[in-house]
């Protein structure tokens, strides 16, 4: 038995071939949960007892159990029955949508129904909802997909599944060095090499962002607080933006020339003001680790 302390959750997703699983799962997946597409309902049981006897604690479970899983789907009844009597929370979703919807979905996909087997497409569309007419009725709730985009979708989801948008919203915040090359997947890039320089005081020349004298140098100035204002309004008026169109990270790069000093000042000021705000920070440094290559810096 599951102390029901410590119980897992495992959302099911089921429901029609074209309805839109693939886009839930992969908001599932974006929302923090272990996922798994189109598991064999038999191996449910052995799949549990695996994570459970793993080292890393995993308690928020997405599973796709469908047709496709041929002759093994008609264990999903004894599968789910097996996880209740275990204390393990299970919720169902079903996603359906109208046969004229999912027909035209399969056409424009050029993807071939799972139940196609010489059938006509609606035919085995028809098929798929009456195997499935006893699971839907077991589903604790059912989402018909007909006039949803999948930006809706995903918000429906988000509020049946996730956490508030906003704590689930990451920002990845990194310092580093023009001379080392801008990092690749960052979203937001801002050179802050006009601030004034540490560098060119021998005392803190081989200091870095994270030491105070550092600090109070770069901070003291009030054009470095004027932009640190001014960027952290840019900021709290983009994030919501970006949380709205279903974002679930930002990428945020702060350049000076070495990746030592200023950007590595701003970057955990900068983090700090986004954490007080509520969001999940991440911080980096890039180019502090290779400070030991040799060579000047400069700031």
């Amino acid at each position: 038995m599951v102390d029901k302390e410590e119980a897992m959750h495992i959302f099911i997703i089921t429901g029609l071939s074209g309805a839109g699983k693939t886009q839930v799962i992969n908001c599932m997946e974006d929302l923090g949960y272990y996922c798994v597409d189109n598991l064999p309902p038999l191996l449910l049981q052995k799949f549990i007892e695996l994570i459970m006897d793993s080292e890393r604690k995993i308690d928020r479970i997405a599973l796709v159990l469908d047709v496709r899983g041929r002759q093994f789907f008609k264990n999903i009844y004894e599968a789910i029955a097996d996880l209740k009597r275990d204390d393990i929370r299970v919720n169902i979703l079903f996603l359906e949508a109208s046969d004229e919807v999912l027909v035209q979905r399969f056409k424009e996909s050029r993807r071939r129904h799972p139940l196609a087997s010489g059938e006509r497409l609606l035919e085995a569309i028809q098929k798929e909802r009456r195997m499935l007419e006893d699971i839907r009725g077991l589903a604790d709730l059912v989402i018909d997909t007909s006039h949803l985009t999948p930006k809706q979708l995903r918000e429906k989801i988000i509020e049946i599944a996730g956490e508030s948008k906003k704590s689930k919203f990451t920002v990845n915040i990194t310092s580093f060095g023009y001379k080392k090359g801008i990092p690749m997947d960052s979203d937001i890039v801002m050179d802050v090499r006009f601030l004034p320089n540490p560098y060119y005081d021998p005392v803190m020349r081989e200091m870095t962002g994270k030491d105070k004298p550092v600090i109070d140098y770069v901070l003291s100035s009030p054009v470095t607080m004027s932009f640190i204002r001014r960027f952290l309004n840019m900021l709290k008026f983009l994030i919501p933006h970006y949380i709205d169109e279903g974002k679930t990270n930002l990428e945020i790069a702060l350049g000076c020339t070495g990746g030592q000093h200023r950007s590595v000042v701003l970057a955990e000021h900068i983090g700090k003001a986004l954490k007080d705000m509520g969001y999940n920070v991440n911080i980096r440094h890039r180019d502090i680790p290779r400070l030991k290559d040799g060579g000047a810096n400069w700031g």
